[in-house]
């Protein structure tokens, strides 16, 4: 089952953290829900999904149009626990901290 990590919020003093998807169109709320907390061991509150519609497009030749459509997709909005608070997205680099100790 293929989900893709789309965006993340870290969790604030009135909010949980939250994470939205990528997944496919034909996985169910309780789907999403297994799957974040039997493979990642992610403590999941909430799931909210939104069905998206694949763009149509359309290429102009010289004698005649062809048509194509992206593929349909849905993205899930994660609410985790009050156990997470930060989903750890943010990179540090240890040369430019030590550049940055040895500048001072």
């Amino acid at each position: 089952m293929p989900i893709v990590l789309v965006d993340a919020v870290n969790a604030t003093e009135r909010a949980n953290a939250q994470a939205t998807f990528r997944v496919l169109p034909r996985m169910t709320k309780h789907e999403i829900k297994e799957h974040l907390q039997k493979i990642y061991d992610l403590p999941v509150k909430k799931v909210h999904t939104m069905n998206y519609l694949g763009k149509r497009k359309r290429v102009y030749g010289e004698r005649k149009v062809a048509y194509y459509k992206y593929r349909d997709f849905k993205k899930a909005i994660v609410t985790f626990d009050d156990s997470i608070q930060d989903l750890g997205l943010g990179v540090t680099l240890p040369e430019l901290d030590a550049e940055k100790v040895n500048e001072e």
